[in-house]
């Protein structure tokens, strides 16, 4: 069952969401703040988020970013601010979509389902190899489950999603707007120092924080590579 995580300082917003969506056969979480969402975000499965943007304390555009920082899970914007700066401002910090407030309650489910459909096909390719494996490393890219020589190590899904972008590429120098391309995507534009502050948290978890013997490569004024040990 679909697992919806619904946040909005408004109890009759979350009620008549509930409402619509157990309906549909979707479990349904609430959260009436943007620190209680973030607290839900850690303890829950979820499949998709529907975040107000105007909240007491922490808002929408808050909570969106931090939720961006643990996890790639669809989020729908419910706003009631029509204006396009705005809208941007929410998609380039990871928001999927956007409904306006007061919302048709078929839009929503529209929305919602569009969503949720585009994350089953990109979660069901079979085009893509479906492990990075060396002599040291493996890296499943469906599970989000990576083994340093054998043992399972817990990365942020930021820091996952790093990796694999260093792994898909094992041999090539990356700059720092290449990384921050492939593994923030260019809408949240990721700073020099982000991606380097990257680099040295996956140096730690791989075991080299030194820098030297390590996969992870850096080369003064170019950016850093990937040393691919292939699988004797």
């Amino acid at each position: 069952m679909t697992r919806v995580l619904v946040v909005d300082d408004d109890a009759n917003t979350r009620g008549l969401v509930r409402t619509l969506l157990e309906r549909e056969g979707h479990a349904v979480v609430e959260a009436s703040d943007g620190r209680t969402a973030l607290r839900v975000m850690h303890q829950e499965r979820l499949d998709l988020v529907l975040l107000d943007v105007a909240m007491p304390g922490l808002d929408g555009f808050a909570v969106l970013e931090r939720i961006r920082d643990v996890s790639e899970v669809p989020v729908l914007m419910l706003t009631a601010h029509s204006r396009e700066l705005d809208k941007v401002r929410g998609l380039r910090a990871g928001a999927d979509d956007y409904v306006g407030k007061p919302f048709g309650r078929q839009e929503l489910l529209a929305r919602l389902h569009a969503l949720l459909r585009r994350t089953d096909r990109s979660s069901g390719e079979e085009d893509e190899p479906a492990a990075y494996v060396d002599t040291l490393l493996t890296v499943d890219f469906r599970q989000k489950e990576v083994r340093l020589a054998g043992e399972r190590i817990e990365l942020t899904p930021q820091e996952h999603r790093l990796l694999e972008a260093f792994v898909r590429h094992p041999g090539q120098l990356l700059s720092h707007e290449q990384l921050a391309d492939l593994a923030w995507g260019a809408e949240r534009a990721a700073t020099r120092e982000q991606v380097r502050l990257y680099v040295g948290y996956l140096r730690r978890k791989l075991g080299f924080p030194a820098r030297k013997g390590g996969p992870l490569e850096t080369v003064r004024g170019f950016g850093f590579g990937f040393r691919y040990r292939p699988p004797t």
